[in-house]
């Protein structure tokens, strides 16, 4: 595994160590939330209270700056800045406020200085796989991910294998392709039918971005144990997975009602009351049974392992609540429930929360922005009622509107939602309202809590 160490060299707090062994991210600045926090005083009044964000993926790690007014220095330059024999041209390729962090690299905040030291374990490494393998296994990758009838192809190679017997491919033995259904950052989904009973399912597909170390892999199978005891009528079930040949993939329950997003799209944008609640209410109830139901691998102090109880979803947004049919009633299951998170904690996205290609964080607390890799269940509880908000009015609860999107998470509050539409029910927006409330904790702890505010209304 890789380990990323930044050690302050100058400044009042020269000799100080922060070390990172896994995906998260962190602030610098001098607000009392920010790690590493800088003095607030006067000798560190040129640094924000937020001044730049470090988004660390071991052994990648991209320091960004929220447009702070005296700026981030790396080696010496600002941020952005051109080197003086650089045309224009080429000046505007440069990304303004981000760069890439290597091993020695020196960041300079006013009078503090870091020292970036990166570290990475060969032996850790997955040896089995040949350097030509993994050349070839990345030049693959990179067609399947921009020739989707390869991507096609190439699942149905893995099908053949499994009909063949292979006892690493059992998971898909006896189904068939019908076509895909949906696409995403990691891989594809495909809708899948047994070949004896007819029965239909989901196929999910994920492709590491990089060649995967063997730690990465077995971290992520841990989370997808985790994952597969979920068993709730609000929960998209995972039936089973399977690795082969560096790529995941999973067998999951079909909802034919497609998801929240695509039903908003057919309404025009925006759901009433009457169909928005009670998907949420299921959604919560959802919440409520995985935050509290006992998983196998929970990671100890020590390093270890050992049950323990509750998952968070930590992505819950109207592109994952699903719709199903049961019993000509309209069932809501959360989809995805930790998987997306855990590829990407693992490492094994190769890609980073910041960046051109990445979304804005318009359902994201600030509480997971600040401590994103040790999220409790109640960023989902906020993350729900951000999804009702925006199910109701159309809008994010936050402004977006100018500057930096990630620092608007730190600053903006959440727009009241009779701002947005002021024929949404008094009572019903002063439980969103609190259920969106943030500083200097959010509001509703839990699912159950938020879900009684609201059965209080219908």
């Amino acid at each position: 595994m890789s380990i990323i160490t930044l050690t302050i060299t100058k400044g009042k707090l020269s000799g100080k160590q922060y070390t990172f062994d896994s995906r998260t991210t962190c602030i610098i600045g001098r607000s009392k939330d920010c790690h590493p926090q800088l003095p607030d005083d006067d000798d560190h009044n040129t640094i924000s209270r937020y001044h730049c964000l470090l988004d660390i993926n071991p052994p990648a790690i991209r320091i960004r700056d929220f447009g702070s007014r005296n700026g981030t220095y790396v080696n010496g330059k600002k941020i952005g800045q051109r080197e003086a024999n650089q045309t224009p041209e080429e000046g505007a390729k440069i990304k303004f406020t981000e760069y890439d962090l290597q091993d020695n690299d020196e960041i300079e905040l006013g009078n503090t200085v870091f020292i970036v030291n990166i570290e990475t374990e060969l032996n850790s490494l997955n040896i089995h796989n040949s350097l030509t393998a993994i050349a070839n296994l990345n030049e693959q990758h990179h067609s399947l991910k921009t020739q989707a009838i390869n991507v096609l192809e190439y699942i149905k190679n893995l099908f053949d294998l499994a009909a063949g017997g292979n006892q690493q491919l059992l998971a898909i033995r006896d189904f068939n392709i019908v076509e895909l259904i949906g696409q995403g950052g990691f891989g594809e989904v495909y809708l899948a039918q047994h070949n004896q009973t007819g029965h239909f399912i989901a196929l999910k597909v994920m492709l590491p971005a990089v060649a995967a170390h063997d730690w990465a892999v077995q971290m992520f199978i841990r989370e997808t144990e985790n994952t597969k005891v979920l068993r709730h009528s609000n929960v998209v079930q995972l039936m089973d997975y399977g690795y082969y040949e560096n790529v995941f993939f999973f067998t999951m329950e079909y909802c034919e009602g497609g998801t929240v997003a695509d039903l908003m799209a057919k309404q025009g944008g925006r759901l009433s009351i009457d169909i928005a609640a009670p998907i949420i209410l299921q959604v919560l109830n959802g919440l409520e049974y995985a935050h509290n139901a006992e998983i196998p691998n929970v990671k100890l102090s020590n390093g270890g392992f050992a049950k323990g109880v509750g998952l968070v979803h930590r992505d819950l947004k109207p592109s994952n609540i699903f719709l199903s049919n049961v019993n000509g009633k309209i069932t809501a299951k959360i989809g995805d429930y930790g998987l997306a998170k855990a590829f990407d904690l693992a490492g094994l996205s190769g890609q980073t929360l910041t960046g051109t290609k990445a979304g804005t964080p318009v359902l994201m607390c600030r509480q997971q922005l600040l401590d994103y890799k040790y999220v409790k269940p109640e960023v989902d509880v906020w993350a729900t009622a951000a999804c009702l908000y925006y199910m109701l009015t159309g809008t994010y609860p936050r402004n977006f509107t100018t500057g930096d999107p990630f620092l608007a998470v730190l600053q903006n509050d959440p727009v009241p939602i009779r701002q947005r539409d002021a024929n949404i029910p008094k009572p019903l927006a002063e439980v969103i309202d609190l259920a969106l409330r943030e500083k200097p904790e959010i509001y509703f702890k839990s699912a159950a809590q938020l879900k009684q505010a609201l059965l209080n209304l219908f």
